[in-house]
């Protein structure tokens, strides 16, 4: 397949072929990393995910107690890679009209004549932060599914698209749960990925505190432009997917639903709700992703694997009974890993399914 877009490097345009685009990907990858490290230390896992993210054209829900540098690190991304940035403070008080924009009256005091113009929301950005969102009621959540699903908002009847790429990334405060409004189902299952941000090392905190009491403030360059990612997005959609793989990773997210007959015992007895066909996309998607950024232009089974957990642990749920046995989501896909083994795909759906059963 040929791709004669612009190159990276300089912003040339120079004809070649998906391989040298990969290879264009990898290096682009390498050197956003190597910016981010000059201002975020550590979190490494948490980073590649927002890169994976980003290449596969999905947004990210960022779970952290707070002073962990969510925030910095979103801006500091944004900045490598040269696109406008938004931050929404989600607040109970705040109305959707605050996030999608609004018309307001002007009068043309030449001719005395007035009209509606429509004042772009926050939203009208690459990348949007969606700071504390489950802080504002779910009247005002929902205005963001439109533009996270769509790429674009409904004000007064009229259609206004977004600017491409467009990137939503969200926090949550696991510890506040005073005032807060969890997000619906059907809001998450439009996150990519659910990405827990940890406490750093010793050596990484003892690296923090002499960097940001030092009077030196590090500096980021521009890695990549918005045409840049768009041809990135596009190339990782061409990266194929064995159809033994795309069967991995459904046999994966099906046996999360207790409703299934060939349900694995322990899911039907741990799980209200299991993911649903989005889930697979995301898997699949997000694997291409991975396999591009470490150079290669076909998706492995471990590719899927890796990102079971940042898929799946925000689109089922738990009940009482995984609670009381201390079953987390992250739990519940450890043991869904351990017992699908990716060589048995040459079996068919229910002859995979049955032998999870009986292992």
């Amino acid at each position: 397949m040929q791709d004669d877009t612009t190159s990276v490097d300089g912003g040339v345009a120079t004809p070649g072929n998906d391989g040298e685009a990969i290879a264009q990907l990898q290096a682009a990858h390498a050197r956003i990393r190597a910016e981010l490290g000059r201002v975020i230390v550590g979190q490494d896992e948490v980073l590649d995910q927002l890169l994976i993210a980003l290449f596969a054209g999905g947004h990210v829900i960022l779970e952290g107690v707070p002073g962990l540098a969510k925030t910095l690190m979103i801006s500091t991304l944004s900045r490598c890679l040269g696109l406008s940035f938004n931050r929404i403070q989600f607040t109970p008080d705040l109305m959707p009209s605050d996030i999608t924009g609004t018309e307001v009256i002007q009068e043309d005091r030449s001719t005395g004549a007035r009209e509606f113009k429509f004042i772009p929301g926050p939203v009208f950005a690459n990348v949007i932060l969606a700071d504390e969102i489950n802080r504002t009621p779910p009247k005002t959540q929902a205005a963001l599914l439109e533009s996270m699903q769509e790429r674009h908002v409904t004000v007064s009847g009229e259609r206004r698209d977004l600017p491409l790429p467009f990137f939503v990334l969200a926090t949550q405060n696991p510890i506040e749960q005073e005032g807060t409004y969890p997000l619906p189902e059907a809001q998450q299952d439009r996150f990519m990925f659910k990405v827990y941000v940890g406490y750093p090392t010793y050596d990484e905190e003892y690296e923090i505190a002499e960097r940001t009491t030092a009077e030196i403030v590090a500096e980021v360059s521009e890695v990549l432009s918005a045409a840049d990612i768009q041809r990135f997005q596009r190339l990782v959609r061409r990266i194929p997917a064995a159809p033994d793989v795309i069967r991995h990773a459904l046999d994966l997210v099906r046996a999360t639903r207790p409703a299934e007959a060939q349900c694995p015992e322990f899911v039907r007895k741990m799980l209200t709700w299991g993911a649903g066909p989005r889930s697979v996309q995301s898997l699949i998607l997000g694997g291409k992703a991975l396999a591009a950024i470490n150079g290669r232009f076909h998706v492995a089974a471990e590719d899927i694997r890796t990102l079971a957990h940042p898929v799946l642990r925000h689109r089922i749920v738990t009940n009482f009974s995984a609670a009381a046995e201390g079953y987390t989501p992250d739990r519940v896909i450890d043991e869904l890993l351990a017992n699908f083994d990716p060589t048995n795909t040459s079996l068919d759906g229910d002859e995979r399914i049955n032998k999870v059963l009986s292992a």
